[in-house]
C-alpha cells in the first residue's frame, strides 16, 4: 500500500470521454496542431465538431506537434505541485514524439520522481491503460505497480478501426504498412490496426457494413474465447454507425458497458470522417 499521493499523467489524443475521468486523478497535457498559419492546442482551443466540419471542406490538413520538452517541464512542475510522484502513460512513440519531449522534461527534473509509460496506442488504446493506472492509484498501489499495470493493459490492447478512405492518413505521414493498399480500388474499405505502435492493415473489404461486422469477427477471434475486461467504440464524425457497432459489441460478447468515444482532433487529422474504431483487452 503506497502511502504516496501519484498524479497520471497523459496527453490529449487519448481523449478520455469528462464522465469515465471524473473523479481520477489524471491531468491531461494537450498536443498541437498546426493549420495553415494557425496553431490550436489539441481538445482546448477547437472542438472537435469545428473541427471536423472545417475538415471536410478544406483543401488543406492540419499537421500535429506534440508538446515541446519545455512544456512538458511546465506541466510536470504544476502537478507535482499537489502530488509526491507521477506516472506518464502517453501515446505511441511511434507516432509521436510526444514521448521523447516527456523523457527529456523527466531528465532535467530529478527531483520529482517521473516514470514514463510508452502504450504503443492512441485513443483509447491509451485511454484504458490511463484509466487502469489511475484506478490503481485509487486501490492504493505503489509507482512500481502502477506502470506494470498500465503496461500490462497496453501489450494486451487490441485497436481496430474502418476508415472510408486512406488519404488522410496518407497526406498526415502516418500510414505505416497500409502505404500498400494505396492505389486499390476507390470502394475498398481497408481495417486498419495498431501492431508494434504503428498502423497496419488487416484487412480489405467491399462495403463499410461488412467492414464494421469484420471489427467484430475480427474481435472474437482475438478473444478466443475470453471475455473483454472493457471495450469502447470511436467514431469520428460517424455518430450513427458507431452507435450501431456499440449495440453489435453489447449483445455478441454480452457487454452490459461500451464506452462510447470520439476522437480528438490531433488522431481525427490522420483517420478522417467516417473511421469507426473498436479498443478492446481481454480479462486475464
Amino acid at each position: 500500500m503506497s502511502s504516496q499521493k501519484i498524479a497520471i499523467v497523459t496527453d490529449s489524443s487519448a481523449y478520455i470521454p469528462k464522465e469515465v475521468m471524473a473523479g481520477l486523478n489524471i491531468h491531461v497535457i494537450p498536443l498541437w496542431m498546426i493549420w495553415d498559419d494557425e496553431k490550436f492546442r489539441d481538445g482546448v482551443d477547437i472542438d472537435p465538431e469545428s473541427f471536423y466540419k472545417r475538415l471536410s471542406n478544406s483543401k488543406t490538413i492540419p499537421t500535429s506537434s506534440q508538446p515541446s520538452a519545455g512544456e512538458f517541464i511546465e506541466f510536470f512542475k504544476k502537478v507535482a505541485e499537489n502530488n509526491d510522484a507521477i506516472v506518464a502513460v502517453l501515446v505511441s512513440s511511434k507516432l509521436s514524439g510526444t514521448i521523447a519531449s516527456a523523457l527529456a522534461a523527466q531528465k532535467d527534473l530529478p527531483e520529482i520522481p517521473i516514470e514514463i509509460v510508452d502504450t504503443y496506442n492512441v485513443s483509447m488504446g491509451l485511454g484504458f491503460p490511463v484509466l487502469a493506472a489511475a484506478k490503481a492509484v485509487e486501490a492504493g498501489k505503489t509507482v512500481e505497480e502502477i506502470v506494470s499495470i498500465a503496461e500490462g493493459v497496453s501489450k494486451e490492447m487490441s485497436f481496430l478501426f474502418a476508415v472510408d478512405t486512406l488519404e488522410f492518413l496518407r497526406k498526415g505521414g502516418r500510414i505505416g504498412g497500409a502505404k500498400a493498399l494505396l492505389g486499390t480500388a476507390l470502394r475498398i474499405k481497408p481495417i486498419l490496426h495498431f501492431e508494434d505502435g504503428r498502423i497496419e492493415p488487416l484487412m480489405q473489404i467491399r462495403t463499410k457494413k461488412k467492414a464494421l461486422k469484420g471489427l467484430l469477427d475480427i474481435a472474437e477471434s482475438r478473444l478466443d474465447g475470453r471475455k473483454m475486461a472493457e471495450v469502447a467504440v470511436i467514431d469520428i464524425d460517424a455518430d450513427k454507425e458507431g452507435g450501431q457497432v456499440a449495440k453489435m459489441v453489447e449483445k455478441r460478447f454480452g457487454m452490459s458497458k461500451v464506452i462510447r468515444a470520439g476522437v480528438s482532433p490531433v488522431v481525427g487529422t490522420h483517420a478522417g470522417p467516417g473511421a469507426v474504431g473498436l479498443i478492446f483487452y481481454p480479462e486475464e
